[in-house]
């Protein structure tokens, strides 16, 4: 047990070693450090398969698994992924990066060998943010009805042990794991046979535990058909070694509540867990960040600001946010505005729909969702938001290619998915000033979803603060450099890259194509792709969003239907995941930097 407390202490100090000067998920894999350890001391890994939720609370797990070297390159594109991926490991049994996911895969699992008879265990590391969403209910309520051979571990990072009942619940804990006691309730169970008398026994059993257990949450998980186990010290390796011992020789539906600390054992992340989620860099030995100092305004706090000045403009405006208020900048706004402001969870069907309540009772709700989450909430946008024409602003953060994150994160399929909705607005802003105006012009829109998608990180440099408001007409867009031969449309701030690569070409040659900032997606704005198809031979798109379906499809599918003989290339995310790596190489990688681009209006415009 000492040498296990040693470990401990040892993958801490090599996971603060390595983040401070290679950015990651630090406080969350702090935290979980005992229990990632007891998992893997306790069973046979990867012969037993360990689940993990959302993924940033598993670096234990690779550092234990064989990538303890390359975890220096965590997040890189010449390292591994910073979650668990199935290509990369056979200890990572499930591939994860969103939340909520682990029961579900983890059940899908264990039913996979209890059909094929293989001798393996199947246990579900979960958090207590991932619990909130309906898909890990939805796996709970299933496991339980099936009476699924699986283990849950609820990291719970969010409440402290009582000091006052701590003893209670370790004695409670001894009795209920303890071997001698599971097989003597197990033999009077099977005695007893089916019948009333074994009914009622087995009412009265689980409502007196109920109520000795209640304080803990154990209530809930009794009544989903889970035997309830803790809560225990989840920083305690004994605590923890102990108790996975035991529930590992018990069989169904168990889970086993942890108490843990998130950022346990560094001092600075203990203090502030939500800013040490992910620190950015900084100095191991002081707890110094490095700030970062920024060229231009992040698009997050453009959001942020502007949602603050509207709300002061109009009393309907309120914001939602499924637990990313920090992330997506609506910090001040929930400080200026508590009684409008909601943080639901990880929620975000919930936030969809719950957006679309307050909207038909007349309120102007901005519900903000990360790109990739808001694809958990398609069915909500479509059923409950666009088919009702609910006026809902969804502003998508994180749109396009992301950076570290990788595969799990790209937010490239938002305009694709999206743009076949009836009822919807879908738009992109070029830069600050424009998401401030599109914002300021979604407030007033009354036909249904209007959809504001931006990327992750800095603007354009432009001034956008205290400007006056300016509504900007839906569906029309603008031209941003007159030309001929060849028109490039582009959608978002890559039209950036594509005016400056247009100018560029013009001081080789003497001749520039168009740039037009399409700047809705949906609906377009076909008086200039008549122009275009007026003026020009050629068409270039240009989008940081998927190519199959996103403004290629849609100008595509225009020029055909309206028999315009154009010759059409697209520039955009091809037809695969993007892995992890700095947004700058992916845009490159996706020839969406201004060099690529002058390659593509070079090449076609070659005589």
């Amino acid at each position: 047990m000492d040498e296990l407390r040693t470990l401990c202490a040892e993958i801490r100090g090599y996971m603060v070693e390595c983040c401070s000067s290679n950015p990651g998920h630090l406080a969350s894999s702090l935290g979980a450090v005992e229990l990632i350890v007891g998992m893997h001391y306790v069973f046979d890994a990867p012969k037993d398969k360990l689940i993990f939720d959302v993924g940033h609370q598993a670096y234990a797990h690779k550092i234990l698994t064989g990538r303890k070297d390359i975890f220096k390159k965590n997040r890189t594109k010449e390292g591994i992924s910073g979650f668990p991926k199935r290509g990369e490991s056979e200890y990572d049994a499930f591939g994860v990066g969103h939340s909520s996911t682990s029961i579900s895969a983890a059940l899908g699992i264990a039913e996979a060998a209890r059909i094929q008879g293989l001798d393996e265990k199947v246990v579900a590391l979960i958090g207590d943010g991932a619990l909130t969403g309906g898909l890990a209910l939805e796996g709970l309520n299933n496991a339980g009805d099936r009476k699924t051979d699986l283990l849950v571990i609820l990291n719970d990072n969010n409440l402290s042990i009582d000091i006052n009942i701590g003893a209670l619940h370790d004695n409670l804990l001894n009795i209920t794991t303890n071997p001698t006691y599971n097989k003597l309730k197990e033999n009077v169970w099977n005695t007893m046979g089916e019948g009333k008398f074994r009914t009622a026994m087995q009412r009265f059993v689980t409502g007196t535990k109920s109520s000795i257990v209640k304080d803990s949450g154990g209530d809930l998980f009794e009544a989903l058909g889970f035997r309830y186990f803790g809560p225990i010290d989840g920083n305690d390796e004994e605590q923890v070694v102990k108790a996975l011992k035991r529930l590992g020789t018990l069989h169904g539906p168990r889970i086993l509540h942890a108490i843990t600390t998130k950022g346990k054992g560094y001092a600075p992340a203990e203090k502030d867990p939500t800013v040490w989620h992910a620190p950015g860099l900084f100095n191991p030995e002081t707890g110094e960040r490095i700030k970062t100092r920024y060229e231009a305004a992040r698009y997050q706090d453009v959001f942020g600001k502007t949602l603050t000045e509207l709300a002061k403009i109009d009393k309907r405006v309120v914001g939602i946010t499924p637990a990313m208020s920090s992330g997506c900048g609506m910090q001040e706004f929930a400080n200026e505005f508590p009684e409008r402001f909601f943080d639901v969870g990880i929620e975000e069907e919930h936030a969809a729909t719950f957006s679309a309540g307050l909207a038909s009772e007349g309120m102007k709700p901005f519900c903000n969702i990360y790109s990739s989450f808001s694809q958990r909430a398609y069915d909500e946008i479509i059923h409950d938001i666009a088919l009702q024409k609910l006026p809902v602003v969804l502003c998508l953060d994180r749109a396009g290619l992301v950076g570290e994150d990788g595969a799990t994160h790209q937010g490239c399929f938002d305009m694709a998915a999206y743009r076949s909705i009836p009822n919807t607005i879908i738009s992109s802003p070029k830069d600050e000033l424009e998401l401030r105006n599109l914002m300021y012009t979604g407030m007033h829109s009354e036909t249904g979803p209007f959809i504001i998608r931006y990327p992750r990180g800095c603007g354009e440099g432009v001034e956008w603060k205290e400007k006056e408001f300016v509504t900007l007409e839906t569906g029309k867009g603008e031209m941003m450099l007159k030309g001929s031969g060849l028109a490039i449309l582009a959608i978002g701030p890559v039209a950036n890259r594509a005016y400056e690569a247009a100018v560029e070409y013009g001081k080789l040659h003497g001749v520039n194509p168009y740039v037009f900032n399409m700047r809705y997606l949906k609906p377009m704005d076909t008086g200039i792709l008549e122009e275009v198809a007026g003026e020009c031979k050629m068409i270039l798109t240009v989008e940081e969003g998927c190519l199959a379906g996103g403004l290629f499809g849609a100008v595509t599918e225009y020029m055909a239907e309206h028999n315009h003989l154009l010759t059409i290339h697209g520039a955009g995310i091809p037809d695969k995941f993007i892995a992890q790596d700095k947004q700058r190489c992916q845009r490159e990688e996706c020839g969406l930097d201004t060099g690529n681009i002058l390659e593509r209006i070079t090449e076609m415009m070659r005589p």
